[in-house]
This record gives structure tokens, C-alpha cells and sequence, in this order.
């Protein structure tokens, strides 16, 4: 099926209270959920009463379509082609400059086409529990009864802010890397930025060409030399399978990965933006102040700090253990 607009594609909210029967609903239409859905395909579940996949935002291209503007695919970490369609079948080569928020959603779109996966949007999912021994999903326009759903909503809705004390008393702007979009907003303003996250270290990098920046993390951060190779690769996938088996909740990206040293980087330190300082353990009402004493006046703190699991719609399962992990 191909994805056509709103008013077609979405269905229609019932007033009998029935749900509409299905296999498996994917919840999310992101490069999971849009994964999830070719292999049912080829598993022989047929479009729409053997599975369909619910998306929320209103066009396809999950996250990407709402990164910011200097996220080119020369900068992203990595694209990673969709099984069965590469990524350069869209048009966009994954060394050009062109916007991650355009040619990515152009990839998922061509992708939903070629395969005719049902896609409903934009479709949320509000809350998933058993009925009847199936699984009812109730979303804000309708609900489906399925004997399993394949969860793919990624994190993108739910971005991590630590508690820090003192974070109401800050008088200057305090925004995530999810609200980021130029450089430029910041001319002017000394902005103390969090994380040591691929993304942190980008925007790092490009709001420190244009005002004064202060670098800060909670750990020591970790460069290797050498390309992100399928060793790597592995030897990290490795690890954070090790810590799901044993039941804890996966550990960040780059505490697994490190962060690759580049030509970029290699800039970056020698222009001196790398100097790192510790996590402060307070916030003024003009800055920042560490257990140490010291203090540092800043009108912008950018939470460079990663997302967590958007899971809220699967709290009546009771999936969650206490550690945090799911069972």
C-alpha cells in the first residue's frame, strides 16, 4: 500500500467500541519499525489483517525528519540501509551534504512504496494491554486487537535531562539536542554544553566557531584512532547484549563505542574547545557552580544527554523491573 495522505491513510475513529483485528501491530515507522515490517512481509503476513504499522509523526522518516538543519548525511554517524533497498536507491549519497532531515525521509518513504508496508498516519499509541488473551492498542483514532505487537518507538519523544539543583533558579535558556537547530541563536552567550555523545561533540563544534563555549561531561571521554570498522561494531553490540541478558538496562552509546578521533576532532583540539571540565553539581541563578566551589557564569546550558525509551503506552504489561530493565 502506498502511503498516501492524512485523510487516506489514517483510519477512521469507531464509535462501536470494536477493534479492528490484525497479527502483529508495529508501533513506530522508524528504520525498527519500517525493518520489523518488511520481515513480517516476507514471512507471509499479509498487509493490514496480517500486520500494520502505526507511525505518529505525519509524514514518514521517524526521528530524522526533525533533526537540525547542519546534520548533513557527510556528518551523521552512519546511515545504515534498510533490508532489501540501500540507501543510495533513494538518490542521496551517504557522503554529500545534503540535509539528514531531507534525504533520510525520502529513503523511508521510497521504502514504504516499494514494499506497499501499511503505514497508518499520524497514529498514536496511547496505551497497549491484554484482553481476552490479545493484546488491545488503543491509539487517539482508533484500537486494534492483536495477537502480538512489535515495539519500535525509538526515543526521540523522550529526551534526557539530568536533575541537577538549582535548574528552576536559571535565569538564562536551557534547551536538549532535540530543540537545536543553529549555531547562531547562541552569538554572544557563553553556552556550557552536556554530554560527550556523537551529537554533543558536533554541536560542540559548531556553536563553539561562533561564541564562547565551555565543554563539560560526566566521565572522562574516551577517543580511539581508526575508523568505526565491523570489529568495533561487533565488540560493542557485544557488550550492550551482554548487559540485556543479565537484565540491566542498556549503558549510553559512546560509554560502549568511544568516540572516534577525526580529522574534526584533531581541530577541535588544537582550537581548545576539548578542554573538559567534570559535571557540576549545582545550578545558579547565572551559571553553573561544581562541588569544588568554582563557579562559571553561562546564559545557555545545552543538554546534549541522550533520550530514554518512549515506553509509557506499554505500562500496563508490567514489562518494567525494578533495575529499570524489561523483561
Amino acid at each position: 500500500m502506498e502511503t498516501r495522505s492524512t485523510a487516506q491513510t489514517s483510519p477512521r475513529r469507531t464509535t462501536s467500541g470494536v477493534a479492528l483485528k490484525t497479527e502483529v501491530v508495529v508501533i513506530g515507522a522508524g528504520q525498527a519499525g519500517l525493518s520489523a515490517a518488511y520481515h513480517l512481509k516476507r514471512r507471509g503476513l499479509a498487509a493490514h489483517r496480517g500486520f500494520v504499522v502505526l507511525d505518529r509523526s505525519p509524514a514518514p522518516g521517524g526521528a530524522w525528519q526533525y533533526r537540525w538543519p547542519s546534520l548533513t548525511l557527510s556528518t551523521v554517524n552512519r546511515i545504515h540501509d534498510l533490508p532489501g533497498m540501500r540507501f543510495s536507491e533513494a538518490g542521496d549519497a551517504p557522503t554529500t551534504d545534503v540535509q539528514a532531515r531531507e534525504a533520510v525521509p525520502r529513503y523511508f518513504a521510497a521504502y514504504e512504496k516499494r514494499f506497499e508496508l501499511p503505514v497508518y498516519r499520524p497514529v498514536s499509541a496511547r496505551v497497549v494491554c491484554e484482553r481476552d488473551g490479545r493484546l488491545r492498542i488503543e491509539t487517539d483514532r482508533i484500537e486494534f486487537s492483536a495477537r502480538g505487537i512489535i515495539n519500535a518507538t525509538g526515543t526521540w519523544e523522550s529526551p534526557h535531562i539530568p536533575e541537577i539543583p538549582g535548574a528552576d533558579r536559571f535565569r538564562g535558556r536551557q534547551l536538549h539536542t532535540k530543540d537545536y537547530r543553529t549555531a547562531e541563536e547562541f552569538a554572544g552567550r557563553h553556552v556550557v554544553i552536556v554530554g560527550a555523545g556523537i551529537s554533543g561533540i558536533q554541536l560542540l563544534d559548531e556553536i563553539s566557531r561562533v561564541t564562547r563555549t565551555t565543554w563539560v561531561t560526566r566521565r572522562p571521554p574516551e577517543f580511539f584512532a581508526g575508523p568505526f570498522d565491523e570489529g568495533r561494531g561487533r565488540a560493542a553490540v557485544a557488550v550492550v547484549e551482554d548487559r540485556v541478558r543479565r537484565g540491566l538496562p542498556p549503558a549510553s552509546v559512546i560509554s560502549v563505542t568511544g568516540i572516534p578521533a577525526t580529522p574534526a576532532i584533531e581541530a577541535m583540539r588544537e582550537r581548545g574547545v576539548l578542554n573538559r571540565r567534570p559535571m557540576f553539581s549545582e545550578i545558579t541563578e547565572d551559571g553553573v557552580r561544581w562541588s569544588d566551589g568554582s563557579v562559571l557564569q553561562a546564559e545557555v546550558i545545552l543538554w546534549c544527554t541522550g533520550f530514554r525509551s518512549s515506553l509509557d503506552h506499554l505500562a500496563p504489561l508490567m514489562l518494567r523491573e525494578p533495575v529499570g530493565a524489561s523483561s
